[in-house]
């Protein structure tokens, strides 16, 4: 709801507070008293089009603010976060418009573009009658306003969901398919590389084994030629076998004699013995190892130019090979069972797509009924506001297969034909504004408890009706004033008569400037002012006995 809005050097307003209660508020005045601005006013802080010509002249610039109270809307909460805008119990939004045309917009003093403040005051408010294609102007809120009366939301949600998963098969679908045609396409070269790696087996850590085999080889003659003379020199004279079992033989004899004081000597040379035998042992194995064959180190020679030239090849290490081996046949087996794993993930998308038209067929069939509903409700309240010869439709239209989407396979539309030689045509492209906003004004009170947005603002609703006409409209406002904030500009006593909240506007010179001024009017200035507009330019007493009758007959609830 609107709780207050102020208006700071705009067009023919200098200084002005206005502090809005709940229900219907008429907003009356002379023709030229300045109405259109507290509009433009309202339009300028919920994002609407800024100029220069609303700053006031001599002013470098006008400001605007509204205040709102924070709706439960958890998409425009979400919205305000998304921002990281803090939320309370006000929304404030501030348009500051410059002597150049150039404008900035603040939401709860947080710098924002104009395009989303525009955005979250189509959450707060609704103006009809400036033929704004905004709110129930837009086609494309529509299909939402069908879905909340006819208490579609449910439906809606598994059939976004449904589409959700559908496009998830659908898109797991194509990759696969993509993945397996950029295959194929390098099918031949795998191949022929996987038979090829196949075929020379490279082995884990090949290649240093290999390199360290190729140096032993390289040097075996010298190595064995070490080898020789170190046996010689173990074995030369007695041998240090000999020598070492012999001293231990003798040491042993004495040990006993010799009080301990021989143990330590006996243990090391009895180490020394053991060691020696195992060296002697390694030494023959190592013998054995080295092979100064050249067919062999030929053969390691081979087998590493192989290997390094296949590692090129490749364009990876030695090392890398039997990975690449092992990448290779796994891909040909995918590709070998490729067509078989399609037809499943296209089997899984075909069901998808069928769960998705299932439950946008039960949407569709809820659509018919609720729009159905919406028609015959909305004709009913044309002809007490003199449209007999208007026609309300909720044009369904089918989607292409390729524009089904998450609100389902049809794009909903409401249509109007105000007399029989014009054809049916979109609510925004009524021309006279008058029609159109007793349309909206029959659509707001059919779909009231379908409309989250907690204030609707109507321009001169009642324009070129008077009588029966204007007090169907009257009582329209205010049962939708019961629900929602309704704000009225108008000409009619008897639209003004059944508000909870009268404002009179009007223009005066000040300073020699002129200057706009709004009044909320008590209870004898409100009959005066209804009497002003049953008479005239000259009130007389019998328009003040009239006007009493009007607020009479509004507060004892005998609505117009």
């Amino acid at each position: 709801m609107l709780k207050t809005l102020s208006i700071r050097n705009v067009v023919l307003i200098e200084r002005l507070d206005l502090h809005f209660e709940g229900g219907l508020s008429a907003l009356t005045g002379e023709t030229g008293s300045g109405k259109s601005i507290l509009l433009d006013s309202l339009g300028l802080a919920t994002g609407m089009r800024g100029d220069a010509d609303l700053v006031r002249q001599g002013k470098s610039q006008g400001t605007v603010t509204a205040e709102f109270e924070t709706p439960d809307n958890p998409m425009l909460r979400s919205l305000l976060e998304d921002q990281g805008i803090e939320t309370g119990s006000a929304i404030i939004l501030r348009r500051v418009v410059k002597q150049d045309g150039r404008s900035r917009a603040f939401v709860n003093d947080q710098p924002v573009s104009i395009g989303f403040l525009r955005q979250i005051g189509g959450y707060l408010v609704e103006v009809h009658g400036q033929l704004e294609v905004r709110g129930l102007l837009d086609p494309a809120t529509h299909g939402n306003y069908v879905d909340s009366f006819g208490k579609l939301r449910p439906q809606l949600a598994r059939v976004a969901e449904c589409y959700a998963l559908w496009q998830s098969a659908e898109t797991g679908l194509k990759r696969a398919i993509k993945a397996l045609e950029t295959a194929r396409k390098d099918e031949e070269f795998m191949r022929h590389a996987a038979d090829e790696l196949i075929a020379i087996d490279p082995q884990e850590n090949e290649e240093e084994e290999l390199a360290q085999t190729r140096i032993v080889m390289m040097h075996g003659e010298h190595l064995v030629q070490s080898l020789n003379e170190a046996f010689e020199d173990l074995n030369s004279g007695t041998g240090v076998e000999s020598s070492l079992r012999s001293a231990l033989q003798k040491l042993e004899r004495c040990r006993n004699k010799a009080g301990g004081k021989l143990d330590a000597a006996i243990d090391a040379l009895d180490r020394a013995l053991v060691e020696y035998t195992d060296g002697v042992s390694e030494l023959e194995a190592a013998a054995e190892l080295i092979d100064i064959d050249p067919s062999q180190l030929e053969q390691v020679e081979d087998r590493l130019f192989t290997l390094r030239a296949l590692a090129r090849k490749h364009g990876v290490e030695v090392a890398g090979l039997p990975d690449l081996r092992h990448h290779f046949e796994a891909t040909l087996k995918n590709l070998d069972s490729g067509t078989e794993n399609l037809e499943e993930l296209r089997h899984e998308a075909q069901k998808a797509r069928a769960s998705f038209v299932a439950a946008a067929q039960r949407l569709t069939a809820g659509r018919v009924k609720a729009a159905q509903a919406i028609d015959q409700a909305v004709q009913a309240e044309l002809p007490p506001l003199k449209l007999e010869a208007a026609i309300f439709r909720s044009h369904i239209e089918a989607l292409e297969e390729s524009d089904w989407g998450a609100n389902g396979c049809e794009r909903m539309t409401f249509e109007v034909q105000t007399n029989p030689n014009t054809a049916m045509g979109p609510l925004h492209k009524i021309a006279s504004g008058g029609e159109l906003a007793r349309i909206m004004l029959a659509l707001k009170v059919v779909l009231a408890d379908a409309d989250s947005v907690p204030s609707i603002v109507f321009d001169e609703v009642d324009a070129g009706i008077g009588g029966a006409a204007a007090a169907a409209v009257g009582q329209r406002l205010s049962r939708l004033g019961e629900d929602l904030q309704v704000m009225a500009v108008t000409h009619s006593p008897q639209v003004a008569a059944v508000a909870n909240q009268q404002w009179r506007v009007t223009k005066s010179d000040y300073s020699a400037t002129m200057q706009t001024s709004v009044h909320v009017l008590d209870p004898d200035a409100r009959k005066e002012e209804i009497a002003r507009m049953l008479a005239g330019a000259e009130v007389t007493d019998a328009a003040r006995a009239a006007a009493g009758q009007l607020l009479a007959g509004e507060n004892s609830g005998k609505r117009a």
